[in-house]
């Protein structure tokens, strides 16, 4: 049988320690989840990648980490590699996860405004001077940009509602001056 630093010679192979049996911290004997087991296969194929381990060892400690029961176990296995032992149980403090496993940063990107709440605003504002001639395409595009604000990530919501207010307002005064032009008339 080959010789395995990474294993305490006080504790032979066998069934792993019972809640009973004392260990060594209280952290030691708590039992592992997948998760757990999982993370300390990550940091084997990390140093089997940097060429720390051979194949046999890569290999030893993968079917070891896959039967390990407790914290203590997974410990044992990347106590000698640089990324150390496993992250510690709830309550305790948690290692730097190494900058290897991290995904890139993602570069910023301020959000973007709708180019319709920019135009149902500009033709909102144009109405003024105009006397509403631009209401109705006002509206139009006000009610487009918050269909579309709804459904994305942009911003506008503003620019969107004054359009629609002012195009409104100009609706309603066209109507307003029609009806009266009406009821002048007979």
């Amino acid at each position: 049988m080959a010789v395995e630093p990474w294993r305490h010679p006080q504790q032979p192979y066998g069934p792993p320690p019972q809640p009973w049996q004392p260990a060594a911290t209280p952290q030691a004997a708590m039992r592992a989840a997948h998760a757990d087991r999982e993370r300390t296969v990550d940091v084997l194929k990390a140093a089997y990648a940097e060429g720390r381990l051979t194949a046999e060892e890569y290999s030893q400690r993968f079917d070891h980490a896959h039967r390990a029961q407790t914290y203590g176990q997974l410990a044992q296995l990347v106590a000698d590699l640089p990324s150390g032992p496993m992250v510690a149980p709830m309550g305790a403090a948690v290692p730097v996860v190494p900058p290897t496993f991290m995904p890139p940063p993602a570069p910023y990107a301020p959000p973007r405004t709708n180019g319709m709440a920019i135009a149902s605003m500009v033709l909102g504002l144009l109405c003024l001077p105009t006397m509403g001639a631009l209401g109705i395409p006002a509206v139009v595009t006000g009610h487009i940009a918050k269909s579309q604000l709804r459904a994305g990530r942009e911003e506008g919501d503003g620019m969107a509602t004054a359009g629609l207010v002012i195009g409104w307002l100009s609706v309603a005064g066209w109507a307003l001056m029609m009806l009266l032009a009406v009821v002048s008339v007979r």
